[in-house]
């Protein structure tokens, strides 16, 4: 029923990039059990993200690269039905399997990806307002997304500090590192005038900004960890992520002497170091602060 470029479409593998700030909610939460934890996962990952990749790539009608796909095909309507499936078996799942307020969590995300690349409003078009909701949205609040799901919380019970500090901590570091998943797509975004921030920044702008950013959001998390856990913990984080650290000021430099250096192989390699690096992060933080392997 479906082609196989809608199924490519929908970037699946791509959920992987965004698993770190499901695995931040999971670690930091107190009220675990297993069926929750599950359907949360893979609601989210494998029905809620790719749905609104699907939509994206459909309204946007990529030419060149894309965050998870170097030759995109050519899109057509079943894309569309296609990511329409999965929002609508996401929302179902969540209600049947979860909660309704997880369930009401999801559809305002989709609502807002939509919102994103719709011609209609199309947020994408708008510089700050779009990196200021993509980091809110892909960070702070689907963290309190994951966390109201694997804990079968409801909205109310979100709001509090132990819970919006790491949120909004998650936003920072996506704040910090959205413009960089543009920088290869400057003659994509301004032939269909979407004025991107990283294109408003230019090329080396966009470098400059991304280190300073990154650095305010990786003083916020060292600061959260040493308060909250232990200076161990945040020496561990800081350690984790030295090979993107590494990565960024190596390209940095090359690009510094030849912009073309900016391209998607070296956008996707410095998205795979960062997802890797924070995975294994706060999967460690997870076993070590539930105290999971102390049982075993």
């Amino acid at each position: 029923m479906f082609s196989k470029s809608s199924w490519l479409h929908l970037r699946i593998p791509f959920s992987y990039f965004l698993l770190p700030v499901f695995l931040f909610s999971l670690s930091v939460s107190p009220n675990i059990s297993e069926q929750p934890l599950l359907w949360t996962f893979l609601i989210i990952h494998l029905l809620l993200y790719p749905a609104s990749n699907g939509f994206n790539s459909y309204f946007d009608k990529d030419e060149k690269s894309i965050g998870g796909l170097k030759n995109p095909p050519p899109v057509n309507r079943g894309l569309y039905y296609l990511a329409l499936v999965f929002d609508v078996a996401a929302i179902v799942l969540a209600i049947w399997k979860v909660s309704f307020d997880f369930a009401l969590m999801l559809f305002v995300y989709s609502a807002v990806s939509r919102a994103y690349s719709h011609p209609w409003i199309r947020l994408k078009k708008y510089a700050f307002a779009s990196w200021f909701i993509a980091g809110l949205f892909q960070g702070a609040f689907t963290f309190m997304m994951c966390y109201m799901g694997v804990n079968k919380y409801e909205f109310m019970q979100t709001m509090k500090p132990t819970i919006l500090i790491p949120a909004f901590l998650s936003s920072a570091l996506l704040w910090g590192s959205y413009p960089m998943t543009q920088v290869y797509q400057h003659e994509e975004d301004a032939k269909r005038g979407d004025k991107t921030l990283s294109l408003s920044l230019g090329i080396k702008g966009t470098f400059w900004f991304v280190m300073v950013m990154f650095s305010l959001a990786s003083l916020g998390y060292t600061l959260y960890f040493y308060h909250y856990f232990s200076w161990l913990y945040a020496q561990t984080f800081l350690l984790a992520m030295s090979p993107v650290v590494l990565f960024f000021l190596f390209w940095f430099y090359q690009v510094s002497k030849d912009e073309n250096k900016a391209d998607y192989k070296r956008t996707m390699w410095l998205n795979f170091i960062s997802a890797t690096c924070l995975n294994a992060f706060f999967i460690y933080l997870f076993l070590s602060s539930s105290h999971i392997l102390d049982a075993l």
